[in-house]
């Protein structure tokens, strides 16, 4: 597979933004899309010196302002270890503490942001998350693999920290993957000493452009080109590649074509336009409806146009299967997540829709973002889950 990273300049809503996008070149169209406002602060992944200004047991979660009034959402049974910086440690905070978290899970649906104080500092090649223990590795490497690089990184593994390798790992020599696990461990460093000297709501560390989380998410073999018309981007780019070695320094590229704009050249508006829709075509002429609703996501899949010269259950075994893999993209494109229902046309033999499963699973597992196939129900909606971070395509729209 073949991509290229765009990050280009559009204007919505009649304000400046960027779209940054993966192209892959395989399908020819782009199949990861966001959009920001270069006027508004992304406050997701950054760490903050926070105080806690009320712990409500009977939620089981605590109020911690990263700001004066800037109120996030603290789950107590996912952070056991919180590091305080106000007082000796000890596993419980109350009212008043200051500690360091990281804002996890932007405002999204009407929620306030989540913060954590299991911190993750993202590598190359490594994350570390500190409140953990041990080595996790990427699920889409072998064993051998797997195998091979836990055991180069066991003396790099705390009792209060934990390693997870990316699948770009595999790739890296052993010395460049010892390099980036020192350097996120430096950084964590760093910021423990930082959160001691540094005042209640200090901005302690700040997050990486978008550009830099999706450009770690692409595996270095598939990478093609990265393409952007945004000058500052371009040098943030620059500077990033050259400070972190990243093997793709000479396909960076400052796009400056006047008589076709980089956002024309890739389609961004249209890919934009389309995936705010709810009615998806496909080739065969079937089509989705895809509806975003507060509790979940509900895709209904059609046959439309399509009418098979040979048995129905042929037609809706193609359209089903044509269906599975524009499903998976539009997932990954419009930052879908949470619980999704799937209503694909029903087949008589149960081995096609095992086969139909199983192939949505298989198109799943090139998001860089957890989805999984749960299960069928007895009304034969496929349920599936995809990991909740950023807010969805249509909530980025909305906040610009």
């Amino acid at each position: 597979m073949s991509k290229k990273l765009i990050i280009s300049q559009i204007r919505f809503k009649d304000k400046p933004c960027l779209a940054t996008a993966i192209f892959d070149e395989e399908v020819n169209r782009i199949i990861e899309l966001q959009i920001s406002s270069k006027d508004k602060e992304n406050i997701l992944g950054n760490i903050y010196v926070g105080k806690v200004q009320k712990v409500a047991t009977h939620l089981n979660a605590a109020f911690v302002d990263i700001k004066p009034n800037f109120s996030c959402y603290y789950p107590l049974n996912k952070n056991k270890m919180p590091y305080i910086t106000s007082i000796p440690k000890r596993d419980a905070i109350r009212a008043g503490d200051e500690l360091l978290v990281q804002v996890s899970t932007e405002a999204i649906k009407g929620k306030i942001p989540t913060v954590t104080a299991h911190l993750n500092f993202s590598g190359q090649y490594v994350a570390l998350t500190i409140g953990k223990s041990g080595i996790g590795v990427s699920n889409k490497l072998d064993e051998d693999s797997k195998m091979r690089l836990k055991e180069l990184l066991v003396p790099y593994v705390t009792d209060d920290a934990s390693l997870i390798v990316r699948t770009n790992a595999v790739s890296a020599s052993e010395e460049e993957l010892i390099k980036d696990t020192k350097k996120v461990i430096k950084r964590w460093e760093s910021v423990r000493h930082l959160g001691k000297t540094r005042t209640c709501y200090s901005l302690i560390d700040e997050a990486i452009l978008d550009c830099i989380v999706i450009l770690k998410g692409i595996k270095r073999s598939e990478l093609t080109e990265i393409i952007t018309d945004d000058k500052d981007t371009h040098d943030y780019l620059q500077d990033y590649i050259n400070d972190n070695q990243v093997n793709c320094a000479t396909n960076l590229r400052y796009y400056e074509d006047k008589l076709l704009s980089l956002s024309k050249l890739y389609s961004v508006e249209s890919t934009l336009e389309n995936a705010l829709q709810e009615k998806v075509w496909l080739k065969s002429g079937g089509f989705l409806i895809i509806q975003q609703t507060a509790a979940f996501v509900a895709i209904d899949v059609n046959s439309g146009k399509f009418q098979s010269k040979k048995d129905a259950n042929q037609t809706y075994q193609r359209v089903n299967t044509e269906a599975a893999l524009e499903i998976a993209i539009q997932l990954r494109l419009r930052n879908l997540s949470g619980i999704i229902l799937i209503d694909f046309i029903n087949m008589a033999l149960e081995n096609d829709q095992e086969q139909l499963l199983e192939n949505l699973q298989r198109y799943l597992r090139r998001d860089n973002v957890k989805a999984v196939v749960i299960d069928i129900t007895p009304l034969h909606i496929v349920e599936v889950t995809r990991k909740k971070a950023k807010k969805s395509l249509v909530e980025q729209i909305a906040d610009i």
